[in-house]
């Protein structure tokens, strides 16, 4: 008995299957699609019908309320006006959507039992122009800054970015949604400004499916503080003794500096100094003026100064060539050495005509300026060395004396002096040679 009422259930679910699954493909006959159209503009409804056995196509308003029987209008609302009908098709448009026109449509055919299909309309309402806010006008560098923007009445909620020049930031979203379904949405951004960011454009952009390209941007003022740099105008070279020196003092800051001034640390300006404007004059340049000039300017944001380290040199001076002489009798030689130029003699002096402030002491000659110097010394020495060499083997030699010729043959000096040729009368056939 258990198997037969088994069986018996089995075949009962059997027969209920049946008609479900004829009508789930029967079902698959009508299709149709959801719609979003943006507020105002037309929305169109397409009910297909495939392998259609002339059955009847209408189509329902949210209401259930007949819109369309076939190509008939039965609903007195103009805004809907037939677009296609065929076996096959009922195309309907709506024109001027409306935020009430939103719900689900049923496309419906006259089959047994009935089919439908379902078509959700969505309407669409772009977000008024974005307002950007600032906390302050203006802001000074280093300290933080507060923007918000606001995008306001827009279904569904839009998303916002923001940008700072090419660089994207994030800010934080608040979404809020308001008694007739709509939503405004409020980003915050906080971010800290540099001077770099003076005159830089901050945009907020809102993304939404019913809108493209809608933003808004306001653009950062930000106050800093001077930048000092120290040009020297004259002389273009090291400033010597008796020379006249020109120090310019190019300042800028947001705002403009009020106030340009010079100083000289640890001590007065020199009395020929004169300060016009941002530039420094001294006249008549001498070493009691070395030390370190400074600028200082001021604006409302703060200070800034650079530094110049004045070392002032000796005045050009002209190095005679010096000359050797070597001489003979009766003949005389005089050898001069090779003329020694500017270009190789050592210079203490450093290679750089000032020394900024940050930038250390005077620089040493270059190394291999000294090696060159040193190298046409020895060149020089070497070749004095070797024509003197000459000179000397050319003019080598002896000389003899008579006054004894017979020494060899003597036993003593006495004897030798006996001997000798002549004595001392020969005197005339003396030679001798002096070097």
């Amino acid at each position: 008995m258990a198997i037969t009422g088994n069986g018996s259930l089995a075949t009962l679910l059997f027969l209920f299957m049946i008609p479900a699954a004829l009508h789930q493909v029967q079902s698959q006959n009508l299709v149709t699609d959801d719609v979003a159209v943006v507020e105002g503009e037309i929305a169109v409804i397409s009910c297909r019908v495939k392998n259609n056995d002339d059955s009847v196509i209408q189509l329902l308003n949210p209401n259930r309320q007949t819109i369309y029987f076939r190509d008939v209008r039965p609903l007195k609302d103009a805004r809907f006006q037939l677009v296609n009908f065929s076996d096959n098709e009922l195309r309907v448009s709506l024109s001027n959507v409306t935020l009430s026109d939103e719900g689900r449509y049923v496309c419906q055919l006259y089959t047994d039992p009935p089919q439908e299909a379902y078509a959700d309309i969505t309407v669409l309402i772009p977000p008024g122009n974005p307002i950007i806010e600032s906390r302050e006008r203006q802001v000074i560098e280093g300290n933080e800054t507060e923007m918000t923007c606001t995008a306001m009445g827009s279904k569904p909620a839009a998303t916002i970015r923001w940008m700072k020049g090419d660089k994207e930031l994030q800010g934080k979203s608040k979404v809020e949604q308001t008694y007739d379904r709509m939503f405004t949405v409020t980003s915050q951004l906080t971010f800290t400004v540099t001077k770099e960011d003076d005159g830089v454009p901050v945009v907020c952009s809102v993304d939404h499916p019913a809108v493209k390209d809608l933003q808004a941007q306001t653009y950062l003022v930000v106050h800093y503080k001077p930048e000092v740099k120290i040009v020297v105008e004259f002389p273009d070279g090291l400033p010597r003794e008796g020379q006249n020196m020109e120090l310019s003092c190019q300042a800028k800051g947001k705002p403009h500096p009020q106030r340009i001034n010079w100083v000289k640390l640890d001590d007065d300006l020199p009395s020929h100094a004169l300060i016009t404007g941002a530039d420094l004059y001294i006249e008549n340049l001498n070493k009691t003026y070395n030390g370190t000039y400074r600028c200082f300017a001021v604006n409302s944001v703060g200070e800034s100064y650079d530094d110049y380290i004045l070392y002032v040199y000796d005045a050009p001076t002209t190095t005679p060539i010096p000359t050797t002489a070597t001489t003979t009798t009766p003949t005389t030689t005089t050898i001069f050495l090779p003329e020694a130029t500017a270009d190789n003699t050592p210079s203490t002096e450093p290679a750089a005509h000032d020394s900024r402030a940050g930038e250390g002491a005077p620089r040493a000659v270059d190394h291999a300026v000294i090696g060159g110097v040193v190298a046409v010394v020895v060149f020089a020495m070497l070749c004095l060395l070797i024509i003197l060499g000459r000179y000397f083997a050319r003019h080598k030699g002896t000389y003899f004396t008579h006054e004894a010729k017979g020494a060899d043959d003597a036993a003593d000096a006495d004897t030798a002096i006996i001997n000798a040729e002549g004595g001392h009368n020969n005197s005339d056939e003396k030679k001798e040679y002096y070097i």
